[in-house]
């Protein structure tokens, strides 16, 4: 079941297109709290029947490369996204490698929305710790994967207004 509160974000009117597919690309690191946030948005995406692919990266520092890349070797057919998902969960340690990885991949998700014709959601978790993390699958904060599932799909009704 899903922790998604419907009265909480307002999903009525979701007209998706025929074709939608959301390209999932999530991160290895902090594999339990990324397979949660890979289980909610999976979850919510089912729910609304949407067509969904998962692609596996290292780390987030690697996530623009992948939906770049995917986005352009996959410009037709059944494999091509409406939306693009970023998954991952970056913990703050003792160096400053957390500001660096978090400013790159914002900045490269940021960069991918200016220029893709689809939308990049971004589903980064940047936490202090590991409490911070839980909070945000399930607990206080809400499901931060089921979010950017409804964001995914707000945003593929809103670009398919355009064309319509």
């Amino acid at each position: 079941m899903s922790v998604f509160n419907q009265d909480l974000i307002h999903t009525t009117g979701i007209q998706l297109p025929a074709d939608a597919c959301v390209v999932i690309v999530r991160t290895e690191w902090n594999a339990p709290v990324v397979n949660e946030l890979e289980s909610g948005a999976v979850r919510i995406l089912r729910e609304y029947g949407v067509k969904h692919i998962v692609l596996t990266v290292p780390g987030a520092f690697e996530i623009p490369f992948a939906i770049k890349k995917y986005a352009e070797t996959h410009t037709s057919g059944a494999g091509k996204a409406t939306a693009f998902m970023a998954l991952g969960c970056v913990l703050r340690g003792d160096t400053p490698h957390f500001e660096y990885v978090c400013k790159a991949v914002t900045d490269g998700i940021v960069q991918l929305n200016m220029q893709l014709p689809v939308p990049t959601i971004f589903g980064v978790l940047t936490v202090d710790n590991q409490q911070q993390a839980d909070e945000r699958i399930g607990g206080k904060h809400g499901h931060k994967g089921e979010e950017a599932a409804i964001t995914a799909l707000k945003m593929m009704t809103l670009i398919d207004t355009f064309t319509s």
